[in-house]
């Protein structure tokens, strides 16, 4: 397996190091992380839909929050996956980030088998 691309956005600097922790540990992984959502849209608007495997993102953030980027990827034309994450599980939110073609939302805390295997299963399945 080729290293995986993945950016990770969260304002929570914590969890932003525990799940690049993660995803370095248990594949084989290019992580670029974020914890400005400013910073995270202006280098995922640059990014190519080869270029970038998976973004891994918080739903709740200031400035622009998960919605907001992935609508901006979205109008963007670039068709990454967008996995979320988010501590306020809300059944409207969850709806909309799936009808704007997000593959996951997760409730934080994260379990990390079920991450690990979230992302194994969403590469195999938007393998280029």
């Amino acid at each position: 397996m080729q290293p995986l691309n993945i950016a990770v956005i969260d304002d929570d600097e914590i969890t932003l190091e525990l799940i690049v922790d993660v995803l370095e540990s248990a594949l084989p992984v290019n992580v670029v992380s974020f914890s400005n959502s400013a910073l995270a849209r202006e280098f995922l608007l640059k990014q190519t839909s080869d270029s970038l495997d998976m973004v891994i993102s918080d739903m709740v953030m200031p400035g622009f929050d998960g919605l907001a980027l992935l609508r901006d990827v979205r109008s963007a034309d670039l068709m990454f996956p967008f996995i979320f994450m988010t501590a306020y599980e809300s059944r409207q939110t969850k709806l909309l980030a799936r009808q704007l073609g997000a593959v996951a939302y997760l409730v934080k805390p994260i379990v990390r088998k079920k991450l690990v295997s979230l992302i194994k299963q969403t590469v195999s399945s938007y393998a280029k």
